[in-house]
């Protein structure tokens, strides 16, 4: 059974909103990987890849300046916790080791004072200080979302998949923000996804 625009349509329809949703936001190297790795967690909501970290007004990828390349989840706080998301992000890299350049600088972003809270004890039942560690603690000044042939990046090599958001009538900002399309880049890229089981998904080598 191939992927249907309503099954696109009755996904995104059923998933939680945005207003009930927390965000975070990490950078640990090239942005296309870890989009699609947080995309495919339970409790992942939507993903969205960009820049930020840096003063540069409207960065573009070619016109970098200091910002890092990072993505960002909207999550389910009642299924997935912010201690959760950081967990994935300390085993996906040596936070005794920072790359020097800035463009995939390893980078944890604290966007309300209760992630501070919780990235501090986080740290400390380590023995880490955010001052001791090469990834960058920092809190989120602003988000620049990247350009859009990098939102869902592996998503967009599968023509199967992308035919049917088509169909479906989705530009790249309904792609960008689907929930849907969150946990296919991830079906892409080869990670296991709880997408619900009525929903049947062509094999991966479809193209």
């Amino acid at each position: 059974m191939t992927l249907t625009q309503t099954q696109i349509r009755e996904y995104d329809r059923r998933a939680i909103d945005s207003a009930e949703t927390a965000t975070a936001t990490f950078g640990i190297g090239c942005f296309w990987g870890p989009d699609a790795q947080f995309g495919a967690m339970d409790g992942v909501v939507r993903t969205r890849v960009g820049y930020a970290g840096g003063t540069k007004l409207d960065p573009t990828y070619h016109a970098l300046d200091d910002h890092t390349e990072v993505f960002q989840v909207e999550f389910d706080p009642d299924t997935v916790a912010y201690r959760d998301l950081l967990n994935r992000v300390f085993k996906s890299h040596n936070p005794q080791h920072q790359t020097r350049k800035t463009q995939y600088q390893n980078i944890v972003f604290a966007e309300t004072e209760d992630q501070q809270a919780v990235l501090d004890e986080f740290l400390a039942t380590r023995g880490l200080t955010a001052d001791g560690i090469g990834t960058r603690i920092e809190q989120l000044s602003r988000f620049y979302p990247a350009e859009d042939y990098h939102q869902k990046y592996k998503l967009r090599s599968v023509s199967s998949l992308m035919d049917a958001f088509e169909t479906a009538g989705y530009g790249d900002d309904e792609l960008r923000e689907s929930p849907i399309a969150a946990k296919l880049n991830g079906y892409a890229a080869g990670h296991d996804v709880g997408i619900d089981e009525e929903l049947s998904v062509p094999d991966r080598g479809t193209a």
